[in-house]
């Protein structure tokens, strides 16, 4: 059996962390109370400022994503160039 994972959306986490920042209780007890892990939103907070603006680390964490998929991209391309080359090299012997 499959344990279904709640999403939140990004509002939700920008929230939280805000909350977890303003409130006096510790962020395990703003967890509870929201009912998420204290985990989760330690980790929101590594994403997320007090003012709800992506943090330094989220921003190059997303840019680097984004780098990872466009290598793989440029990869398979590169790699069906070279069959296709090797392809109509064979052609001409």
């Amino acid at each position: 059996m499959s344990v279904i994972r709640k999403q939140y959306d990004e509002e939700f986490k920008k929230k939280a962390v805000k909350l977890s920042y303003a409130s006096n209780k510790s962020v395990a007890e703003v967890a509870r109370d929201l009912g998420i892990a204290d985990g989760m939103l330690y980790r929101w907070r590594t994403k997320y400022t007090p003012e709800g603006d992506k943090t330094r680390y989220a921003t190059l964490e997303e840019e680097n994503k984004k780098l990872r998929f466009e290598n793989a991209q440029q990869a398979i391309e590169i790699d069906m160039l070279k069959k296709a080359s090797a392809y109509f090299a064979s052609l001409h012997k």
